[in-house]
């Protein structure tokens, strides 16, 4: 792919003005020079897909490990651009919001969407407080949890939103069951070239199960992890360590990592199940793990952040919700957790350092 046959949508703007392909180039030259960092990371992905190369570099988000890059095909990226044009029906002249940082998969789409497509796309920086009670409207805009947490009051601003790179509160799913906006939860990962699976969070048309986006089809492996194949986006099956119960070629149930899942004496407990019985009642960051014990192999641990903004949940009532092999036999906590940028929690980190964690006992604390 040479730089003459980078297509820039006629119809394309970024916010509200016009860019054709030598203006674009120029734009991205400024932003570089920009003392605002989400401009920089523009401005460098920019030049980098105007460039003569067939492919572009793209950091994974390391929340499993550490992080890495990968080059995905140019190609590749244009036609996820077209399959989310389609399965969300937003034709060109859609405005659009990025306000995910441009150095990871999710923000880098957003922008490749914009030119493709020939949407107008609005810029903001990559803070909690992505859509204010004063911005503009909105015809699509991709979100991390925290930050619809704290746009709530200002979703009705936005027609259809997305969220990933990160799991959704019980609390918050329910909070967003009162809007209006079309709201849906994204499955992908770095390697898919950021989503080929939704599901809708809210409306008649909720869903616990994820659907396919275009030319995408999913089976198990002998593990029971979902295998996806997108030809249109990767030359290569992708193998996933997530466990799902398939519900066809294009659907599924996510249940959780199969690295994440316990076998406590016997019993095989998903960290993530657990997780949203408990968010009903810890408001704060919290984690379920796993520890090794004499008699069981694996013992269930719970983990919390520590926020002085918030009192130390009710464990008791807490576990109340679970089944006895579903509660942790021990609770620590941290006064501060380890987070990707795209707001993951860093899980390994936690477990390494696990020696120096506060054991919590009956609302008590000792080291």
């Amino acid at each position: 792919m040479t730089s003459s046959s980078i297509y820039v949508h006629p119809k394309f703007k970024l916010n509200g003005l016009p860019y054709r392909f030598d203006d674009l180039y120029e734009l991205a030259l400024d932003f570089e020079k920009s003392q605002a960092l989400h401009e920089i990371e523009i401005g460098k992905f920019l030049i980098e897909w105007l460039n003569n190369n067939d492919y572009i570099g793209v950091p994974t988000s390391g929340s499993t490990g550490a992080p890495k890059k990968i080059n995905i095909l140019k190609t590749h990226t244009i036609k996820s651009a077209i399959a989310t044009g389609t399965f969300f029906e937003l034709p060109s002249e859609t405005r659009a919001l990025l306000c995910l940082p441009a150095s990871y998969i999710a923000g880098k789409m957003m922008l490749v969407r914009a030119i493709i497509l020939g949407w107008d796309l609005y810029i903001k920086a990559p803070e909690k407080d992505a859509i204010t009670q004063y911005d503009r409207d909105y015809d699509f805009v991709a979100m991390v949890p925290y930050q619809v947490h704290y746009s709530l009051k200002s979703l009705n601003k936005i027609k259809k939103l997305i969220i990933g790179g990160g799991a959704i509160s019980r609390d918050l799913n329910d909070q967003l069951q009162q809007v209006d906006t079309e709201v849906f939860a994204t499955y992908g990962m770095t390697e898919t070239i950021s989503h080929i699976a939704v599901r809708r969070i809210n409306g008649l048309a909720k869903s616990d199960y994820y659907d396919a986006l275009p030319n995408v089809k999913f089976s198990l492996d002998e593990r029971d992890c979902l295998v996806i194949e997108a030809s249109e986006v990767s030359n290569n099956k992708v193998v996933t360590n997530d466990l799902v119960k398939l519900i066809s070629a294009s659907s599924f149930q996510y249940l959780g990592r199969i690295d994440n899942v316990v076998n406590s004496g016997g019993v095989k407990l998903f960290p993530e199940q657990i997780e949203a019985k408990l968010a009903k009642f810890i408001n704060i960051q919290f984690i379920i793990a796993s520890e090794k014990n004499q008699t069981l192999g694996e013992q269930l641990i719970l983990i919390l952040e520590e926020d002085s903004s918030e009192p130390i949940p009710d464990i008791k009532t807490a576990f109340s919700s679970l089944s006895n092999y579903e509660r942790p036999k021990k609770v620590y906590s941290f006064s501060k957790f380890p987070f990707t940028e795209t707001g993951k929690i860093k899980r390994s980190e936690l477990l390494d350092n696990l020696d120096q964690a506060t054991e919590i006992i009956q609302q008590k604390k000792h080291k």
